[in-house]
């Protein structure tokens, strides 16, 4: 089964990510400029939670608090779920449905690697399924 290490060396390395301090408002302009549904707050590579859209819509807007005037540290989701790079992709779709998340911080030790959402996964194990019927119809024919 593929692991989230090999997803990872497939994707650039970048980690986006903002501080607890930050406002909400700056937070969603940098999700809007580097086109990314979750972000991730960080203190010194140390992962102190995650912003996602959905946190935007259930804590901003429903509660009616504004943007400008909330920081990330009240409304963040702290501790999320994370996975290791020898955890399998399975595990990871598994996690996602179960929890009812789109985004998995990915942890070696206390440090953090990356990232991966549920599209990431999709994506790689269409093409991973793609190279093996491939060989498959390789090996058929010949």
């Amino acid at each position: 089964m593929k692991t989230v290490k090999q997803l990872l060396s497939t994707k650039s390395g970048d980690i986006f990510s903002v501080p607890a301090d930050t406002s909400v408002l700056n937070a969603l302009r940098v999700m809007m400029e580097k086109n990314i549904s979750a972000l991730l707050i960080l203190e010194e590579r140390q992962l102190l939670g995650i912003f996602t859209e959905r946190d935007y819509a259930r804590k901003i807007i429903l509660q009616g608090k504004a943007s400008a005037d909330t920081l990330l540290n009240e409304v963040m989701t702290s501790q999320p779920i994370t996975v290791s790079p020898e955890d399998s992709l399975d595990h990871c779709m598994q996690t996602m449905t179960d929890k009812h998340i789109r985004h998995l911080p990915v942890v070696q030790g206390d440090q953090l690697i990356g990232m991966v959402s549920i599209g990431d996964v999709v994506k790689f194990i269409i093409e991973d399924q793609k190279q093996t019927i491939s060989q498959l119809e390789s090996y058929i024919s010949s």
